[in-house]
């Protein structure tokens, strides 16, 4: 089409070309009638020529000219002249939401001035039933008044509805045509580029893309070509982007990770309810440093007891502080392994800061005797031992929690945290509970602790002590979930196990629904019974009730890993490896899903990661097995076969007939390229216990098994 400047359309002079798109080229022109200046756009020639198409056209743009909402661009007419079909449109000037975002993107407060505005103009039409398809920054304009205005809105589905139907062709057309790669496809959401039916739901999922660009100035997927990049939006998993800036606070990363579900079911279903919590999301932020968070580590306290026979008590305290600890967002709190091992090596407070990275300390001790009991603690801060609180409480036993809770919430004073209404909720004990319930409890956790077959078994017997004296008591169900989980995972693959894990974690749930630690036993147990689609929303309500919790991470990880779906698996690996940098398990595994997405760099990586963090392990714990074996998979990552061999035969000297030591050992030598031994090893594991065949066969380890007839003929030795 020859330039149209200088020519008049009826009563509009066009006065200069301000843009073009698929619908059309647009040019600032004056209506000669109104005395205004608008917006005109001119529609191409081939729909001006379809009059089927051209009829639909006009009724659409009737429907969106009825909308009446200050953050979208208003449609004024749909004229013809002379032949020529043409839109006019509210003339909007300023600057295009990519004009906006700075490198590393925008501040807190310039998101949200434009982020809520655009969420309720995407809300607005939504309820009149009209999605956008092509919602990028070069369609959001902020005028310099600071008003955010949404262009062609529905236009990209009038063009979509206008042609035959066939979606599959729209998105072939998408990719071949000149100009929409950087235009289209980075802001198209998996089902627009699958050619699948599409609803509103896709706008949600470019709401995603448009919020994690401003906060971190870069999209979410990326590529070098049309094809990576469609590749990287259907099959990468986006990295949170609280990791990309330490001032973002959780609940915004929640929100935008929502949004970018590959799934549409498991986006934010209604604009309006992303609307929301945009609109909320300031005023229920907790607060934010650039700063690291506040760290604290929470050591046994030690019992001073006459009999010396209440370290479960002691340990048990001790934990709970810790998990309650845990919940308080602005706060890192050492786990519960590492906190318990290093006592074992010092017990002076800056060499304990030192080797777990927190700058405070809290110790303590415990004497109990009969029904009362004294608990002292004290809070000292490790770079000048400079004592910040201490406390004695001399109280009856059955006041435990509330001494619990009162240490919890003077450590939050102590360090200046300040809680949000449902962390200061969280970290208190909300139901009554029987003190000698909870004693049997404290029992049993401490025997679940020390993992070994034995130990389960006999964790289950207090778990049971302490439901029959306080049925109601949720923790101790959670608890036989647990230990019958594990059992069932690593030793006894026996129904009696799985069924009871199923019944304990549904009566778990059933007493405490807002307990993230039984929903993530809950999803352990469907991960075990194979109900996928059950465990992941088990998994994923743990992680919003409690996103520090890292069974939750951890065993979503393993779930994702069992059905292929590596990405996810990564995820989740990587998130749990963030809440508990000294676990060993999740960063062993995760060097495993990197093999199986063929990403054999990150995958080395994570072996000098688990390495570094196993040999530290082994300083505390020599024997353990687990650290070896999985230890000896990452030395052979790294190159140090002989020495992955060495650990791997210690592994093994351990417990010979542990199925999980001797699956692990057969991944070594797989790895070592040693094929013969390593199915000895896989063939022993399996006629001792290990009967997960989908683990076997996605399990990256075993690459180099696939086509030998002995592993051929054991994995059909399985169905």
């Amino acid at each position: 089409m020859t330039s149209m400047i200088g020519e008049t359309l009826g009563h509009y002079k066009i006065l200069d070309k301000i843009g073009a798109g698929g619908m059309g080229e647009v040019y600032r022109a004056e209506d000669t009638r109104l005395k205004r200046q608008v917006a005109l756009k001119v529609l191409p020639t081939e729909m001006a020529e379809n009059p089927d198409r051209l009829q639909r056209f006009q009724r659409e743009a009737e429907l969106i000219a009825s909308l009446n909402h200050p953050g979208i661009v208003t449609i004024y007419s749909v004229e013809e002249v002379e032949g020529l079909h043409f839109l006019t449109m509210e003339l909007v000037t300023g600057q295009t939401l990519g004009d906006l975002v700075p490198t590393g993107g925008m501040t807190l407060d310039s998101f949200f001035a434009v982020a809520v505005p655009l969420a309720q103009a995407l809300a607005a039409a939504h309820d009149k039933g009209i999605s956008h398809r092509d919602l990028k920054p070069a369609n959001v304009m902020v005028t310099s008044e600071g008003q955010v205005k949404v262009l062609d809105f529905g236009l990209a589905k009038l063009r979509v509805a206008s042609d035959s139907g066939d979606q599959t062709q729209m998105a072939t057309e998408a990719l071949t045509q000149e100009g929409l790669v950087m235009g289209t496809i980075p802001y198209m959401s998996p089902e627009q580029l699958e050619g699948r039916p599409t609803d509103h739901r896709c706008d949600i999922f470019a709401m995603g893309i448009l919020l994690h660009e401003m906060v971190t100035g870069e999209r979410p997927f990326k590529g070098q070509s049309s094809a990576s990049l469609i590749s990287s939006i259907l099959r990468d998993r986006p990295h949170s982007v609280a990791e990309a800036r330490s001032d973002v606070p959780r609940q915004l990363d929640r929100v935008i990770q929502r949004c970018l579900q590959k799934d549409p079911e498991r986006r934010y279903q209604q604009a309006k309810e992303l609307r929301i919590d945009l609109e909320d999301l300031p005023t229920e932020m907790e607060p934010a440093e650039a700063s690291q968070p506040r760290s604290v580590a929470v050591l046994p306290l030690k019992d001073m007891s006459p009999q010396k026979d209440q370290d479960y008590f002691c340990e048990g305290i001790a934990e709970d502080i810790i998990n309650a600890l845990s919940k308080v967002g602005e706060l890192r709190v050492a786990s519960r392994m590492a906190a318990f091992q290093v006592v074992e090596k010092t017990t002076d407070p800056g060499e304990i800061g030192e080797r777990l990275a927190v700058e405070t300390v809290l110790s303590g001790s415990v004497r109990k005797a009969g029904n009362r009991v004294r608990i002292s603690a004290e809070l000292v801060n490790v770079s000048d031992s400079a004592l910040l609180w201490s406390e004695r409480y001399d109280r009856e036993l059955e006041d435990v929690f509330e001494v619990q809770d009162e240490i919890s919430e003077n450590i939050v004073k102590a360090l200046q945290v300040t809680l949000s209404p449902k962390e200061r909720k969280a970290i208190q004990h909300q139901a009554a509970v029987d003190v000698r319930a909870y004693e049997y409890y404290l029992r049993g956790r401490n025997l679940f602790h020390r993992g070994t077959k034995k130990t389960y078994e006999r964790g289950l017997q207090m778990f049971d002590q302490a439901i029959e004296i306080d049925p109601n008591f949720a923790a101790p169900h959670a608890g036989i979930a647990d230990s019958s989980s594990l059992l069932y995972l690593y030793f006894d693959k026996s129904d009696a196990n799985l069924e009871r894990a199923e019944e304990a974690s549904r009566k778990a749930l059933e007493l405490a629904p807002e307990s993230p630690e039984a929903h993530a036993s809950r999803g352990l147990v469907l991960s075990l019974l194979e109900r996928s689609e059950e465990a992941a929303e088990s998994f994923e309500t743990a992680i919003r009730l409690d996103p520090k919790l890292f069974e939750a991470h951890y065993f979503y990880g393993r779930s994702c890993w069992q059905q292929s779906k590596l990405q996810e698996a990564a995820h989740h690996f990587e998130r749990a490896s963030e809440v508990r940098p000294e676990d060993f398990q999740s960063i062993s595994l995760l060097s495993s899903v990197y093999l199986g997405l063929g990403d054999s760099e990150k995958a080395r990586d994570c072996h000098r990661r688990a390495v570094e963090v196993i040999e530290k392990h082994l300083d505390l714990n020599p024997n353990d097995a687990r650290a070896l074996y999985l230890g000896s998979g990452a030395l052979i990552g790294i190159g140090e076969t002989d020495r992955g061999l060495e650990w791997a035969a210690k592994a093994v000297e351990i417990d010979p007939d542990d199925s999980a030591i001797l699956y692990n050992v057969a991944c070594t030598y797989s790895n070592a390229g040693r094929l013969e031994e390593a199915i000895d090893y896989l063939e022993r594991s399996v006629s001792k216990g290990f009967a997960s065949k989908e683990w076997i066969v996605n399990d990256g380890d075993f690459e180099p098994l696939r086509e030998h007839p002995r592993y051929l003929a054991l994995i059909e030795s399985m169905d």
